[in-house]
């Protein structure tokens, strides 16, 4: 938010440097982010001064230049080169000196230099308005007033305003201070705890009054839930024009574009008192009515960005007596506002329903002023305020005659928020005790009023305006920015208690596992929780934001898979392809009516393993290698006893599963290429998704126990089976168990081969085999009667080949 000092200074004479005051606002909590300098003319009209034309001749080399003699208040007058049609002796016209910036259209700057033009010296330039930014024209020199005084500043002729702006990183929170009126009042608080008291001046509408009642327009709200106070007053024979520069200064200094004199006055009143206004055409009001009321779903309107939008059935919708005009609190219509050509207006302020107006603005992806005020709720007692403050500018600078009674329709006031605010409260919260003095004078500077005072504490009667002050610690959240958070004193000695804690907590967990992770080069990430409905599958599993802040945030992850991948893209379209990452996050699901929270650790390996240099050759990452982190994970926390499967899931092109105790604690491998695709990643990515969850429960249930080593050696064999593309490792490791199921221990899959030299529809799959018995050694009669019967039940089964 960008606030003006001048136009703060208008409500508040302070005469502080702007460092100075906006370091006491970040104190009262409005985080002054920096401080801006604003000219209404670029380079304030520096080096450019008042010039008498003495003589004006023919340049005598050229048909179309002139050669004259200025006079800008020097001991000898200068000889300048001018191409200008208008130029003549006796004339008083600007003069940028050698030395002197002048910036283009577009903000480039360019320095008067001495020279010479068609052999004739030039030593300055006789400016067009549009040369020194006081106006557009570009058909001549400026001519100025013949009384001027040759050398005068032209920055003192033409009132160049100088101003600086502080731009405040205001919390959502702070609806009273989106405003200059309400910084100036948090100010005003803060100088008196300074001991400075200063008046705040508050723009006077006292001279308001009614010129006639020639032009009534009706109002009726139909929806007062949704707009508890809608006030509106009709202003006739007025002209759109041009704002007069005041105006134009105040808005171009908070970043805003001047459009006409109408508009600015409801911008300017917005950034002056925080309400939200809007002007109609009146004479396109149709039927002289208005109407605040919701439409049926579907309805067609076009805004004034002349986007047709669908408008919802709970949008909030000015109509007049035939259609609507404007969304209500968001964006106007685009044939019921304001033109060059409108006469009369019926201008509007109103109060509406904070969340209502934030669901309509979210629903159609529009954000403005109005909106984002609305949204964050307004002061319901300033709406008729303002609407008189605006009225009287606009008949100030536009002219015309307000022509109607002011229609507000306010059926039901809220009621004053009471809070009770006790000493003890103040002193356990703050750490500190303020004296009760102090207290009193800081609520008054904010304007709450105190209405009774007991030993323990306060009786509150808090402003309106402060929409976010509720309970007793939100009091006392403002007594402590008010006071000062500096003013807060540390003992010098601090007392804790030891927590006793458990070494299974989860915060632990996680860190000894990413200490480990980030030890082997793996950098840590944080994903968003919300993700596209497009990567979604699971349609009745999925939680769907019902307010969701675009299409791309519109549900909640059900996989780590996916947002993690949307980080592999991004880092991939920045040539950053070898990725080592991992997350702790959480998936989102809705099972049986109920909404359930899974933690996961996501690990995610692209491209080489290591950098590569001089001492060490690239190699790619693959499937071993995430195997083996995930290994050493499990070696860390002492997990043991985890079995192996296949691993089934359209995600993945290859892969396997961990299994403890009948839970699936990791699913690891290969991510398919249609997920890849999805992301438009065209290289090789390899996942683990490790079931956090599960993976606390069996730490902290993992038992460390004694196992004597087999006195008798394992025996392992390998195959090297030629296989039909669709078959998966799940049947070949289905077929090893039912086959042997005594003396197998293990089942493992250490290669994937499919490329040159291979019948097409073929791949090979390198499996190795573990045997023991825990009584004897095995012979080899047994092995290759066992390694026998594997092959022939894959043979079999399979149609599988030995290469």
């Amino acid at each position: 938010m960008k606030i003006s000092y001048n136009w703060l200074k208008q409500f508040l004479q302070i005469d502080w440097d702007a460092q100075k005051t906006g370091e006491l606002l970040t104190d009262l909590g409005l985080e002054v982010e920096g401080i801006s300098q604003f000219e209404s003319v670029k380079g304030g009209l520096k080096g450019i001064v008042v010039g008498h034309v003495l003589t004006c001749e023919k340049h005598p080399n050229a048909d179309k230049l002139k050669l004259t003699t200025v006079d800008v208040g020097q001991e000898a007058p200068l000889q300048i080169v001018c191409g200008a049609p208008n130029v003549a002796a006796g004339q008083k016209v600007p003069v940028a000196t050698v030395g002197t910036t002048l910036y283009t259209k577009e903000g480039e700057a360019w320095v008067i230099k001495k020279g010479k033009i068609r052999g004739e010296v030039s030593q300055g330039m006789i400016c067009a308005e549009d040369e020194i930014g006081v106006g557009e024209s570009h058909d001549g020199i400026m001519v100025l007033n013949e009384e001027l005084v040759p050398g005068t500043p032209c920055s003192k002729v033409f009132e160049v305003e100088n101003d600086e702006v502080f731009e405040i990183g205001l919390t959502p929170n702070r609806a009273d201070a989106m405003s200059h009126f309400g910084v100036a009042r948090d100010l005003k608080a803060g100088l008196e705890q300074k001991e400075i008291q200063k008046e705040l001046v508050t723009p006077s509408v006292s001279n308001f009054s009614i010129d006639n009642r020639s032009l009534k327009v009706d109002v009726e709200v139909m929806e007062s839930d949704l707009a508890p106070r809608y006030c509106g007053v009709t202003i006739s024979n007025l002209v759109v024009q041009d704002s007069p520069d005041w105006l134009k200064n105040r808005l171009k200094a908070i970043g805003l574009t001047p459009i006409n004199n109408i508009v600015d006055v409801t911008n300017y009143v917005l950034h002056e008192l925080g309400q939200p206004l809007h002007a109609f055409d009146a004479s396109k009001i149709k039927g002289s009515k208005v109407e605040v009321k919701t439409l049926p779903a579907g309805t067609k309107f076009t805004t004034l960005d002349e986007v047709e939008r669908e408008l919802h059935e709970d949008d909030l919708i000015i109509c007049d007596a035939n259609s609507p005009m404007c969304i209500a609190g968001v964006f106007g219509g685009l044939h019921s506002g304001v033109t060059e050509h409108t006469t009369s207006i019926f201008l509007e302020s109103a109060y509406f329903d904070p969340v209502s107006i934030r669901k309509t603005a979210k629903r159609h992806g529009l954000n403005t002023d109005a909106s984002f005020r609305f949204e964050r709720g307004i002061d319901i007692n300033m709406t008729k305020y303002a609407l008189k403050r605006a009225a009287l500018l606009i008949r100030e600078i536009a002219g015309g005659y307000i022509t109607s009674e002011i229609a507000d329709l306010f059926p039901k006031k809220p009621q004053e928020r009471q809070v009770f605010l006790t000493f003890s409260k103040i002193n356990s919260l703050i750490g500190q005790e303020i004296p009760q003095d102090t207290i009193k004078s800081i609520l008054s500077s904010l304007e709450i009023r105190i209405n009774n005072v007991t030993e323990s504490g306060l009786g509150l009667t808090i402003p309106t305006y402060r929409v976010d002050v509720t309970r007793e610690v939100d009091v006392i959240e403002e007594i402590l920015r008010v006071f000062g958070y500096n003013n807060i004193d540390f003992k010098e000695k601090l007392n804790a208690s030891i927590a006793k804690t458990s070494r299974f907590e989860n915060y632990r967990i996680q860190d000894v596992v990413g200490s480990m992770l980030a030890s082997k080069g793996f950098y840590e990430i944080m994903t968003n929780s919300l993700v596209s409905s497009d990567i979604t599958s699971d349609d009745d599993g999925t939680v769907q934001m019902l307010n969701p802040l675009s299409s791309d945030l519109s549900v909640l992850r059900t996989s780590m898979l996916h947002s993690g991948l949307q980080t592999v893209s991004y880092n991939h379209n920045r040539q950053k392809t070898d990725l080592k990452l991992f997350e702790f996050g959480k998936t989102y699901h809705k099972m049986a009516g109920q909404h359930q929270e899974k933690q996961h650790l996501a690990i995610f390996i692209s491209g080489d393993r290591e950098q590569n240099s001089w001492a060490v050759a690239s190699k790619k990452s693959e499937f071993f290698y995430l195997k083996g982190i995930v290994d050493n994970v499990f070696e860390r926390l002492g997990l043991r006893d985890i079995d192996t499967k296949p691993l089934s899931d359209s995600d993945y092109a290859e892969g396997v599963s961990y299994v403890k105790n009948n839970k699936v604690l990791v699913s690891l491998g290969l991510v398919g290429k249609a997920a890849l695709k999805r992301f438009d990643i065209k290289q090789e990515v390899f996942h683990a998704d490790l079931d956090w969850d599960a993976i606390l429960e069996s730490v902290s249930t993992q038992n460390v126990a004694f196992k004597e080593i087999p006195k008798f050696p394992e025996v392992t064999r390998d195959f090297a089976l030629l296989l039909d593309d669709s078959i998966s490792f799940q049947k070949v490791y289905d077929i090893a168990w039912s086959t042997e199921k005594k003396l197998l221990k293990k089942v493992n899959l250490f290669d994937v081969y499919t490329g040159k030299n291979l019948p097409d529809g073929k791949k090979s799959y390198a499996v190795s085999f573990t045997l023991m018995d825990e009584k004897k050694t095995l012979t080899d009669k047994q092995i290759d009667k066992i390694m026998g019967k594997l092959l022939t039940q894959y043979q079999k089964e399979l149609g599988a080949e030995l290469r």
